[in-house]
């Protein structure tokens, strides 16, 4: 496997289970809550989107559908290709190798940014954020879209899994800057039980997956996540 770049931070599912990653993403979101969410908060049509963190490129045909053009950004090369591999023949879309602390981007060069589970986890981003300030044209938007501990079922698994992450605080991060937080129950419905399981086991400690796995049956899960936008 490639080696990330220096200052890229590890991501202990995507970067390891890829496949495995694919099935949470076609998983999330069935009944497009999240997605009708980002169109209102963001029109990205006629427009240049930033995918930041993009992994495999899973959400950057979306974009394409609508926007001028599409920017994905990836530290991991070998993720990288995996989302070359899949846009290769969408005109307008680009994918770079960077981070977000030093993205491969001119000052105001892009409208809407869509991070999603990358990087911008609150208090530690500060760099990420200038570097938003610096890309994002004045009038766009950037969207962060990052987990709920507050409610949902997905919540409680994430608040006894991340112990060490304070909800609080992590508001406290975004709302402090001006950004605006919108709180989306989104869910997971996977086609099969062991698909769940799988995508379970990448996402906690084998303790905390153990723990959820004997107390949830079936293959769907209430989800939220919070939703943190800012005008530029």
């Amino acid at each position: 496997m490639s080696t990330p770049p220096p200052g890229a931070r590890p991501s202990p599912n995507i970067w390891n289970h890829p496949a495995i990653y694919e099935i949470e993403n076609r998983a999330c979101d069935p009944d497009r809550r999240l997605a009708a969410t980002l169109h209102q908060l963001a029109d990205w049509s006629s427009r240049c989107v930033l995918d930041l963190g993009c992994g495999t490129g899973f959400h950057l045909p979306w974009f394409a559908e609508t926007a001028a053009s599409v920017i994905g950004v990836e530290p991991h090369p070998d993720l990288a290709a995996l989302a070359r591999r899949r846009t290769r023949r969408l005109a307008g879309v680009t994918v770079l190798d960077g981070t977000a602390q030093q993205l491969p981007l001119p000052d105001a060069s892009v409208d809407v940014v869509h991070a999603r589970w990358a990087y911008f986890f609150g208090p530690g981003c500060e760099p990420g954020l200038v570097e938003l300030d610096r890309v994002v044209r004045r009038g766009g938007t950037a969207l962060v879209i990052d987990n709920d501990p507050s409610t949902s079922t997905f919540g409680g698994w994430f608040r006894r899994g991340y112990r060490d992450i304070d909800p609080t605080e992590v508001e406290r991060f975004w709302s402090t800057r001006g950004w605006t937080r919108t709180s989306v129950s989104m869910g997971w419905r996977f086609a099969h039980r062991a698909d769940l399981i799988a995508v379970v086991r990448i996402e906690f400690d084998p303790e905390t997956a153990d723990w959820i796995l004997e107390n949830h049956c079936g293959t769907e899960v209430d989800y939220a996540v919070n939703v943190w936008s800012r005008q530029f």
